[in-house]
């Protein structure tokens, strides 16, 4: 029976979340047909039996040379070859000859793609949460971090094309060594300008935080990243050099809710703290979903904690109906929108959300509203 779901799940994934990707497409087609493929998929702990787990599992083989039967299909290590009648026997191959390595993966790994172009939405956001607590300076917490690239975003490039073909930027100059960051701006609300806020303050949280100058953790990222997006690639590569020079600091946290309260207790006066969580809530239990919500409004009363959420809607902080999904560009995926908001305390004690944005997940669109 489990092999009937997980066989459904990878079938499923592919169907629905691979359209851009067509080496996953079919590798999520020969992966449910394949009984070893199905074994390991079943050796990931229940709240991470996640198909893109395994696919970054095999990424990363391929990344590392260990799988060249396999990497004629990469894109990402230089292949070429579309998807055939010979990818099935490459991934049956890879699986046996990898085995030990791949089970470790899928034991212990989890995805960490550290998309940096969220940062096309989160930045927009957290100059909403500086407008409506009145703050200036800002200390962002960003829970799940992996790496902490989101940490770095007010140094990144941003460019925005706007409905009339205009492009907009933001953040860093464009200088060949900043990361460099291009979305749609969909819809009528016009892109805020700049407003003043900065960064006092950098911290991430992380079961098990990846340190991006540590070449072996810079490739499970790169593998958690989809095989023919190059871009990504260089934007996560040119972020993780970045990152070295920044104030940043990464915890190592069991509990990460548990440990938000004590990062709040070391924070100085005058700065307004702020909570991140971007496509974090989709890898949590339910229980620990309720736990964070819960967590998260009983310090934004008693701290002022402002808690940017983008994530599924079904997983959002929002604790209102979700406003409907905008008309997505062609060829992109509206299931797979994400939705932002931001959840802070008010006057008289009370707790008020605003509902910022839809975007793609990966920041190629953003709808502002």
């Amino acid at each position: 029976m489990e092999k009937d779901v997980l066989s459904t799940l990878l079938r499923r994934f592919g169907r629905e979340e691979c359209s851009q990707e067509p080496l996953y497409a079919a590798l999520c087609s020969s992966a449910a047909e394949d009984e070893r493929a199905l074994a390991l998929l079943a050796e990931a702990p229940p709240e991470q039996r996640k198909v893109n787990l395994l696919l970054a599992a095999v990424h990363e083989r391929v990344l590392a040379g260990a799988a060249p039967e396999l990497a004629a299909y990469y894109p990402s290590a230089g292949g070429e070859l579309a998807p055939d009648g010979g990818l099935a026997e490459a991934l049956r191959v890879c699986l046996e000859r990898e085995w030990p390595v791949l089970v470790e993966h899928l034991r212990h790994g989890a995805t960490q793609t550290n998309e940096v172009a969220r940062c096309a939405a989160i930045w927009p956001a957290l100059g909403a949460a500086a407008r409506a607590t009145g703050a200036r300076d800002l200390a962002l917490l960003d829970f799940g971090c992996s790496a902490g690239l989101n940490l770095g975003l007010d140094h990144y490039h941003l460019r925005y094309r706007t409905d009339d073909g205009t492009w907009h930027e933001r953040g860093a100059p464009r200088d060949g060594r900043a990361a460099e960051i291009e979305t749609l701006w969909l819809g009528s609300a016009p892109l805020p300008r700049d407003t003043g806020w900065r960064l006092a303050s950098r911290h991430g949280l992380d079961p098990a935080p990846v340190d991006a100058a540590d070449p072996a953790r810079l490739r499970w990222l790169q593998a958690c990243l989809w095989p023919q997006d190059a871009r990504r690639r260089e934007r996560l590569a040119r972020a993780a050099v970045q990152l070295q020079a920044l104030p940043v600091t990464l915890t190592p946290a069991d509990d990460c809710i548990a440990a938000i309260e004590p990062w709040l207790d070391t924070l100085p006066a005058g700065v307004q703290p702020v909570l991140l969580t971007s496509w974090v809530l989709y890898y949590l239990s339910d229980v620990d979903v309720v736990r964070l919500r819960a967590t998260a409004d009983r310090l934004a009363l008693s701290h002022g904690l402002a808690w940017i959420c983008g994530e599924l809607p079904a997983l959002s902080a929002q604790q209102q109906d979700a406003p409907p999904v905008p008309i997505v560009p062609s060829g992109e995926v509206a299931s797979s929108a994400t939705l932002w908001t931001l959840r802070h305390a008010a006057a008289a004690g009370r707790l008020t959300e605003q509902t910022l944005a839809w975007s793609h997940p990966h920041g190629r669109w953003i709808h502002w509203l």
